[in-house]
């Protein structure tokens, strides 16, 4: 037989070395045989990344921010709404540029058209999400550091 060898102890070896340098996978390939040795890579630290900034900019953001970041409230409010921005990805949406920094936008807030509103990270790309037309800002529908969806309403501009 020809190609790639199964050697159990070449496998543990590969194995070794997906832990060693925090690869997801290997693969080797000759002629039609195929190896390919995948591990499970860890949600909790990204998880945890992503919990971290949460509480800063609800502790910044006035009183009246916080009402219009429930779920109850995302549900009168559609894709279809006047004047909702609405997510471009599946992402975690964030509404300040760090952990700890003031948010991109309040409610009550003048945006002006093109005027960064929040970030949405995407595979480890964070996104600004910009506000497609001039307004005030009335209402935040998501909470930074939450996971959101491709055409989900993120906030209301009028």
């Amino acid at each position: 037989m020809s190609g790639i060898s199964f050697d159990p102890e070449a496998i543990r070896a590969l194995a070794q070395i997906l832990r060693e340098t925090d690869l997801s996978e290997i693969e080797l390939a000759d002629g039609e045989s195929r190896l390919r040795v995948t591990r499970a890579m860890a949600a909790a630290p990204v998880v945890q990344y992503a919990a971290a900034p949460a509480p800063a900019p609800v502790a910044v953001a006035p009183a009246a921010a916080a009402p219009a970041a429930t779920p109850a409230a995302t549900t009168e409010i559609s894709a279809a709404t006047p004047g909702v921005i609405t997510s471009p990805m599946v992402g975690v949406a964030y509404l300040a540029p760090e952990p700890g920094a003031t948010p991109f936008v309040t409610v009550g807030a003048k945006v002006a058209a093109g005027q960064t509103v929040m970030l949405i990270e995407a595979m480890k790309t964070f996104n600004q999400i910009k506000a497609p037309k001039a307004g005030t800002v009335t209402r935040i529908l998501v909470e930074s550091g939450a996971p959101v969806e491709y055409g989900a309403p993120l906030l209301v501009v009028e």
